[in-house]
């Protein structure tokens, strides 16, 4: 008796169908995601336009990846908007004034959206998404020691301006 060989098919690929429902079903969240990294509603708005339209005409990729494949989507769309760099050594910090620009954002949205754009970029991939110190710094062009440099600039930051908030109260 011959033994049955069972040839395993192909992982299907997402469709445009199955981006436009991604995008549809997460929108507040892919929204949100590129709002924290460009720090501009009309920036965000166009990176998950660009997001969306990347996705649908980009590269095929299996179904099962489709999600995170539409939020790196964003992220890219994002890092040509804002085109985030590492500080120099030496640069001056600038200053913050734009704590009024986000009034009415969330206390912890805003404290992202203060952070300066390259550790916002930063904390927002390497945190919140949960990409590799690697992945950050080859979507971002820069060296991993810039990707760490940077997170702790942004947990630095992000802390005095918690002690600042809750010393206020």
């Amino acid at each position: 008796m011959a033994a049955a060989t069972h040839i395993a098919s192909p992982a299907p690929h997402a469709s445009s169908d199955d981006f436009g429902r991604i995008f549809s079903e997460e929108m507040d969240e892919l929204y949100q995601l590129s709002f924290l990294l460009t720090g501009d509603h009309e920036k965000a708005e166009q990176c998950f336009v660009s997001g969306l339209e990347d996705s649908v005409n980009g590269n095929r990729v299996f179904k099962e990846w489709a999600r995170s494949w539409a939020r790196r989507a964003v992220i890219q769309c994002a890092v040509r908007a804002v085109n985030p760099r590492p500080m120099e050594e030496g640069d001056p910090l600038p200053f913050n004034g734009s704590r009024d620009r986000w009034a009415n954002e969330r206390e912890e949205t805003a404290a992202i959206l203060g952070l300066r754009p390259f550790e916002r970029f930063v904390f927002v991939m390497t945190v919140l998404e949960r990409y590799s110190d690697q992945d950050c710094s080859v979507l971002l062009g820069c060296s991993r020691r810039d990707v760490v440099a940077a997170r702790i600039r942004a947990f630095q930051q992000l802390e005095t301006r918690s002690t600042v908030t809750l010393s206020g109260i």
